[in-house]
């Protein structure tokens, strides 16, 4: 699992989350093996309504009888996926139903990278669903397919690659907590070009421009988390400019955010390793859009102590 330091705050407004008067409508979906019972459990223990393997066709007619009675369930989780085999083709139209009829609601979609989900696969000792009498990566594959545009459209993807249960878990509870969501969570995330993007980011800063303190003996065994190496990189020409001006040019992004109700964004920082550089600028990132108001910030290190 990532190594994880978390900053949040209310923003200097000293506005608190408020939860919506009326219920709140969550459908989880994902890949087969990304996690759905792990976020399923994790909600359930928050005090949300949570029905599995909901044909989508019936979403529109349980998202009706809790309108009637918010107060009865005032959160209300749904994860409908694959299982529900030729009826999931319908969840598009489901979905557009639902937002045509004025229901508010988010999408969660939970992803893990090939290699995680077959050897989620094969601890188990089941076959993926769509697998047929292929291999695990063809059931992969197909679903991938399947999934790809819902995935496109959902309003939070979570990729649980690097999660274990109670890891998941944790991240299910920050995002959707009893007291219901902030405007707006942001993941704030350093890592290693080298080790490949991060799939789940929004957006992606390059800060291999900053010297790298790598090639400064006293500096190399260190991490961007220690003072010495924070301030080398910090300090470094322009690098105060550039952070400055890419918090300015996100403040536009985080309102529109707000505008279209989306409540989760991950703003991804690489260097070449993800041990100095990217490290310390998301750090420095992380605490000035702290300061905006309504908007929680996490800082994870994904690839910190890989090399």
């Amino acid at each position: 699992m990532a190594d994880t330091t978390a900053e949040s705050g209310a923003g200097q407004d000293g506005m608190k989350p408020v939860k919506p008067l009326e219920a709140e409508l969550l459908v989880v979906t994902g890949m087969s093996g990304a996690g759905r019972s792990t976020a399923a459990d994790a909600l359930e223990d928050h005090g949300w309504y949570v029905v599995e393997n909901l044909p989508p066709q019936m979403l529109g007619t349980l998202a009706e009888l809790v309108s009637h009675a918010p107060q009865s369930i005032p959160r209300l989780a749904v994860v409908i996926d694959v299982r529900s085999k030729g009826l999931f083709a319908d969840i598009r139209a489901a979905l557009g139903a639902l937002a045509a009829s004025g229901v508010t609601f988010r999408v969660l979609f939970l992803d893990a990278s090939d290699n995680v989900l077959v050897r989620r696969f094969e601890q188990g000792r089941r076959p993926h669903p769509l697998q047929g009498g292929g291999r695990i990566l063809d059931g992969i594959a197909a679903e991938r397919e399947l999934l790809q545009e819902l995935r496109d459209s959902s309003d939070v993807v979570l990729d649980t690659s690097g999660y274990n249960v109670h890891g998941l878990a944790t991240a299910i509870t920050e995002l959707f907590s009893e007291t219901g969501p902030v405007a707006l969570r942001l993941n704030i995330m350093s890592f290693g070009f080298k080790y490949g993007l991060p799939v789940d980011s929004n957006y992606v800063a390059d800060v291999r421009f900053i010297p790298n303190p790598h090639w400064v003996p006293q500096l190399r065994p260190h991490t961007g988390l220690d003072k010495d190496v924070s301030d080398y990189v910090l300090e470094a020409e322009g690098v105060k400019n550039f952070v400055d001006r890419y918090v300015m040019a996100l403040e536009p992004v985080l309102d529109g955010y707000r505008r279209e109700n989306k409540h989760y964004a991950t703003i991804a920082v690489g260097c070449t390793g993800g041990k100095h550089r990217s490290v310390a600028v998301a750090v420095e990132l992380s605490k000035k859009l702290a300061q905006f108001p309504r908007v929680t910030v996490t800082t994870t290190h994904r690839d910190l102590g890989r090399e």
